[in-house]
């Protein structure tokens, strides 16, 4: 078992476990949030939890709300909304700080081991700058739904941007390399 499978983590419903539940599965982590931009991923994140688990897929949702507050709610509100408003049966987290002085252990040990997203981060940290907003840099994480990918074994192999959505051929090709092992 691996450090990041080690790491304590709490269940949005309040148990306490550690990614060592999901040990032998190729785990996909983000970090989500209910008022973002982005939360459409939610969708996509939902379609390949389903399309690749019975292969070994697991998608894990850390809600956060360290970028521009918008994962404001308690968690049981959190997992009332993405149940009724995307279905969402992945499992999921309680919120945590994924950046900062307060930043969960799993997300330091993430950023560590992957400190630079793949897909167009620079790209993503321009149009924020362009909001009058200053950018987290490497290897912080820059904004809601990046994405890490976890092998087997527990080590991780990948890190993407948080504008490449879960239907990103690159993602896809990422999760059926590892599903393939």
């Amino acid at each position: 078992m691996t450090t990041v499978q080690e790491i304590a983590v709490e269940t949005i419903t309040g148990e306490q476990t550690s990614l060592s539940a999901y040990a032998g599965s190729v785990m996909l982590v983000v970090n989500v949030a209910s008022k973002c931009g982005l939360t459409p991923q939610y969708e996509g994140l939902e379609a390949i939890y389903e399309k690749y688990r019975d292969q070994g897929l697991v998608v894990l949702g850390f809600p956060a709300n360290n970028f521009g507050a918008q994962e404001p709610g308690t968690n049981e509100e959190i997992a009332d909304f993405c149940r009724s408003t995307f279905s969402v049966a992945f499992p999921m987290f309680a919120k945590v700080s994924v950046v900062g002085d307060d930043q969960h252990p799993l997300y330091a040990a993430l950023t560590t081991s992957a400190p630079r997203a793949l897909g167009e981060p620079d790209t993503f940290r321009e149009r924020l700058a362009g909001f009058g907003m200053t950018p987290n840099q490497d290897p912080d994480i820059l904004w809601n739904f990046e994405k890490f990918l976890i092998a087997r074994d527990g080590t991780v192999v990948g890190r993407f941007a948080p504008t490449m959505t879960p239907e990103d051929p690159a993602l896809v090709a990422a999760i059926e390399t590892e599903l393939a092992k």
